[in-house]
C-alpha cells in the first residue's frame, strides 16, 4: 500500500517522470518484524535489493548485518556504518582481488560453493570462515534462484574439508529457497539438508558454528502473503526439528521482505491503442518498463499492484508495456492485467511494492532514457 507520507510527497514535490519512493518508516516496521519473528537470528539485509545509502543507514543504526555481492557493496555498508564483523561477501562468484580487498577491509566472513572459490579465499583471505552454499529447489518462489548458485549438498561436506585442509575456518551451510517464497515450510527440507551437513562433518571432527537461512521473504503484491511471524514460526519449528537442542547460530538475509513495501513507483500512461480495429484488449503503454527498473516482470513472474485514478470506473484486461524500442519491453501479456477502460494519456499511476529491485535493475540510458530517480523519505 502507498503510505500516505509518499502520498503527501508526491502532492507537494510534483517529481518529474518516473521516480521511486520510499518510506523508511516502513523500512523500519519490517526489519523490526523480522526481529520479533526471528529473535535468534542475525540479520543480514540483502543490500542488491535497494542500496539507498539512507536505507543502509537507517538498518545500520538499527543493528543490522549486510549481505553484500561485491566491493562495492561492502563499501556502500561500511560508509553507512556498519563494521566489517556485521558483513557477509554472499556472492559465491568471486575475483581473487575482490576477495583480498574485502578482507583488507576486515570482512572475515565468506560464501563458497565450490573447491575452485574455496582456494582463492584461502590464497586471498587466509583463516577466515567460510560457509557453503548448497542447492535448494525454490518449489513455492515466484523468483526462483535455483541452480546458478550452490552445491549438491553431499559435495558441501568435501567443499568444507577442502576449506578445513587449507586453514579456512569451515564455518557453515547456507542456501536460498528463492525470492519471494510465499510457503513457509519451505525452510525444512533446506534445513534438513543442512543438519545432515553439520553430522557428516561432526563425524570428521570438524564442528560447524552457523546456517545462513538466506532471504526468500516476500512483500505484498497482487496477493496477500505470510507475515513475518508466520514464517518465524515455520523456520524455527524447521530448526527444532532438525537440530533438536543444539541450534547452531543463524542469519536471515532479508532483502525484498525488508523493502519491497517501502516503495511505490510514480509513472504515466504515454500511449492507450489497438492493434486492429476490432482487437479486444487495448495496449497501455507507460513511461517506465523493463529497462526503467521492472525487470522483474520478466516471464511475469512479479505482478505488482498498479493503482490509478480512475479505479472505480469499469475495468477490462490489457496488455502493458513500457516506452523503449524493445520488443522485450512488454510487462504483462500473456496474463493481460485489468485496468480501468477509461484510462488514458498523460494519467498518473501508481506502481506499488516496488522499493526492491527496481533501482538496482535500471538501465543507466537504454534509448536515452534517465535511470529510474529515487527519493528516501
Amino acid at each position: 500500500m502507498t503510505t500516505e507520507r509518499i502520498r503527501h510527497f508526491l502532492e507537494t514535490r510534483r517529481p518529474e517522470g518516473p521516480c521511486l519512493i520510499v518510506d523508511l518508516d516502513v523500512v523500519e516496521e519490517n526489519y523490526n518484524a523480522y526481529r520479533k519473528a526471528l529473535p535468534e537470528s542475525r540479520i543480514f539485509y540483502a543490500v542488491k535489493a535497494n542500496p539507498a545509502p539512507e536505507v543502509l543507514r537507517l538498518l545500520a543504526g538499527l543493528g543490522s548485518s549486510f549481505d553484500c555481492a561485491s566491493v562495492p557493496e561492502i563499501e556502500m555498508a561500511m560508509n553507512a556504518g556498519a563494521e566489517p564483523n556485521r558483513i557477509s561477501f554472499g556472492n559465491t562468484i568471486k575475483k581473487e582481488r575482490d576477495i583480498a580487498r574485502a578482507f583488507e577491509l576486515g570482512v572475515r566472513l565468506f560464501a563458497v560453493d565450490a573447491v575452485e572459490e574455496v582456494e582463492k579465499v584461502a590464497r586471498a583471505a587466509p583463516g577466515a570462515r567460510v560457509f557453503c552454499r548448497i542447492l535448494a529447489d525454490g518449489a513455492g518462489a515466484e523468483w526462483p534462484l535455483s541452480r546458478k548458485f550452490g552445491c549438491e549438498p553431499e559435495m558441501a561436506v568435501d567443499v568444507l574439508q577442502h576449506a578445513h585442509d587449507l586453514g579456512l575456518r569451515a564455518w557453515g551451510v547456507s542456501f536460498h529457497v528463492g525470492s519471494q517464497q510465499t510457503n513457509p515450510e519451505a525452510w525444512d527440507g533446506a534445513l534438513a539438508s543442512a543438519a545432515t551437513i553439520f553430522g557428516a562433518m561432526r563425524k570428521r571432527g570438524i564442528e560447524l558454528g552457523m546456517v545462513n537461512m538466506g532471504g526468500g521473504f516476500p512483500a505484498r503484491y497482487l496477493k496477500d502473503v505470510p507475515s513475518a511471524t508466520q514464517y518465524g514460526m515455520a523456520i524455527f519449528g524447521a530448526l527444532r526439528r532438525h537440530f533438536g537442542n543444539h541450534i547452531p547460530e543463524t542469519i536471515i538475509e532479508p532483502g525484498r521482505g525488508m523493502v519491497g513495501s517501502a516503495g511505490t513507483i510514480k509513472a504515466e500512461v504515454v500511449l492507450v491503442s489497438k492493434k486492429a480495429a476490432n482487437d479486444n484488449v487495448r495496449w497501455v503503454y507507460l513511461d517506465i518498463g523493463k529497462f526503467g527498473g521492472l525487470a522483474e516482470t520478466m516471464e511475469e513472474a512479479i505482478r505488482y499492484d498498479i493503482r490509478t485514478p480512475r479505479d472505480m470506473d469499469a475495468k477490462a484486461p490489457c496488455v502493458v508495456a513500457g516506452p523503449t524500442c524493445d520488443s522485450a519491453d512488454v510487462l504483462y501479456e500473456k496474463t493481460p492485467y485489468n485496468l480501468p477502460l477509461s484510462l488514458t494519456v498523460g494519467d498518473e499511476i501508481l506502481i506499488e511494492g516496488t522499493g526492491a529491485y527496481t533501482t538496482t535493475y535500471s538501465a543507466i540510458a537504454f534509448n536515452g532514457f534517465p535511470p529510474l530517480a529515487s527519493y528516501v523519505i
